[in-house]
């Protein structure tokens, strides 16, 4: 198989289950990197603004509660952190399509919008899909792909977010396990990696 191929390849399979992906964040600039499969683009968008937490300012939101409250607590504490120190924007949405904020998500989170310069941002979207595919669907801004190239995100989902690992760990630890690692990349020296981290990354890895 050619370079080009193979670049193919993996660009199509970076986002093997994105239809949540797509109804969150439709008609977006290009400033955010999607990779659709056919049958899931026929997903028609939500916009739900009814579904927005009523508090300003959540890295985490839950729709579909995903998480513990003290584990989400923690994570947005740490995602705030991880925008103060280093300018990335790590954002999650727990949600179960159709039951999503939808496109009403851009202007909550200042996403995505034409001209926008800072696109050093990530918005993971947590969709089980009925027990049905990955879990893990990852939006990147441009600004992000020096940092995270595509190998690195099909690495993360295989690792934390196929239903054998759900099933076998749950919810909520592929969850933190792939925001942890993300955090972890982001935070290192060179703030890149292709590889997912080891488990158990320290406090102070993560900023704490």
């Amino acid at each position: 198989m050619s370079t080009s191929n193979q670049q193919e390849v993996s660009r199509r399979s970076l986002f093997h289950n994105t239809a949540s992906a797509i109804a969150v964040i439709a008609s977006t600039s290009a400033a955010i990197t999607t990779f659709p499969l056919e049958s899931q683009a026929r997903l028609e968008a939500v916009d739900r603004p009814d579904l927005l937490p009523k508090e300003a300012g959540l890295n985490v939101i839950q729709v579909e509660k995903f998480l513990t409250t003290g584990q989400a607590k923690r994570m947005d504490s740490m995602l705030a952190k991880l925008e103060a120190d280093t300018g990335f924007r790590l954002r999650v949405l727990c949600q179960s399509y159709p039951n999503t904020p939808g496109t009403a998500i851009k202007n909550y989170w200042d996403l995505g919008k034409e001209g926008q310069k800072d696109d050093k941002y990530i918005v993971l979207v947590v969709d089980q899909f009925g027990g049905k595919g990955n879990v893990l669907n990852f939006n990147v801004g441009e600004g992000m792909k020096l940092n995270l190239p595509n190998v690195f995100w099909t690495r993360l989902q295989a690792k934390y977010g196929t239903t054998f690992y759900v099933k076998e760990n749950g919810i909520d630890f592929a969850i933190t396990n792939a925001v942890e690692s993300v955090v972890t990349c982001l935070r290192s020296t060179d703030q890149f990696c292709m590889n997912v981290p080891d488990q158990g990354a320290s406090m102070k890895s993560l900023g704490f």
